[in-house]
């Protein structure tokens, strides 16, 4: 007699479901075999969640596993299916292609794989957002901190612009724009604000791009050039920047924007985590101390 260990994996209308440890397989001898359930837990799309630390090492395993657990999870109503494999057991990969698995997205060492039980479910698309933010640093005397990279974009000579770049993961916006500006120039800069953005659909890989633009005080003046992205950077004198015919007009704007607006500020607002997760930019009015709190000079960082 077949065994059943009952397990429960999620409440659905206050009802404990359970799920047997182990199912009968037909190999392709037409014998019978007994695989086991491969271990998951329930997300909140009523999906199934492989484990991937327990993932068999053996694909024609790992194969008669899925097939009974996937068997199963359509039986108890799940309406996906996610695979996580990591890079070491990259084998796995055909048997779930085999399956009806795609592709969702890959890591640095692993790769998710999704599968439809139930054809029109929901399945969160990966990322699809680049995130970058350029530093409008400008001096008491309206002298503002400009670089002109090595290489120009889509095959236009480089032009001069704001220090900048991509965000780390798990960086806020304010760190970042101070790293970036400190990396590219030397200059070491306080950021105080943001002033615009800007989104670009279709910019890399078919995803998007938002563009910050932050406010920063330099704290010193002096120029030590990154010299591996950067061929030349300097102090500029803001009006003649806006004024130059060889300045793109975004870059014009943008700059334009940082001087005649005081943006938006970090700020932190209480009970929806913490600052090593969180950030949330506010007009500087609302800032009250109370429903809404300065952020905090040292952030810590996400884990």
């Amino acid at each position: 007699m077949l065994g059943y260990a009952m397990l429960p994996i999620g409440i659905r209308l206050g009802t404990i479901i359970e799920f047997p440890v182990r199912q009968s397989s037909t190999d392709h001898r037409g014998e019978t075999n007994m695989a086991e359930i491969l271990e998951f837990k329930p997300n909140p799309f009523n999906g199934a969640v492989i484990d991937r630390s327990l993932l068999p090492a053996d694909p024609d395993e790992f194969d008669v596993r899925l097939a009974v657990s996937m068997e199963q999870w359509s039986d108890d109503g799940f309406l996906t299916v996610w695979l996580d494999i990591p890079k070491a057991k990259s084998a796995l990969i055909p048997k779930a292609i085999d399956r009806g698995f795609d592709f969702h997205h890959t890591g640095d060492d692993y790769i998710l794989l999704t599968h439809y039980l139930v054809e029109g479910s929901h399945i969160p698309p990966f990322a699809t957002h680049y995130i970058g933010i350029g530093g409008v640093v400008l001096t008491p005397e309206r002298e503002l901190l400009v670089v002109r990279e090595k290489y120009g974009v889509g095959g236009r000579p480089p032009t001069l612009k704001l220090p900048g770049g991509a965000l780390q993961a798990g960086e806020h916006l304010g760190q970042a724009v101070e790293r970036e500006v400190l990396e590219e120039t030397g200059v070491k800069a306080v950021f105080e604000s943001i002033a615009c953005f800007r989104q670009w659909h279709g910019y890399r890989y078919g995803k998007s791009d938002i563009y910050f633009v932050g406010k920063l005080r330099p704290l010193s003046k002096e120029i030590v050039m990154q010299a591996d992205e950067i061929q030349e950077c300097l102090w500029m004198p803001v009006d003649e920047f806006i004024a130059s015919d060889s300045i793109a007009n975004f870059n014009k704007q943008i700059v334009r924007a940082a001087l005649e607006s005081d943006g938006i500020v970090q700020s932190f607002i209480e009970g929806f985590g913490g600052p090593e997760s969180r950030e949330y930019f506010m007009p500087r009015h609302l800032i009250d101390g109370l429903s809404v709190v300065p952020f905090p000079v040292d952030p810590p960082t996400a884990p």
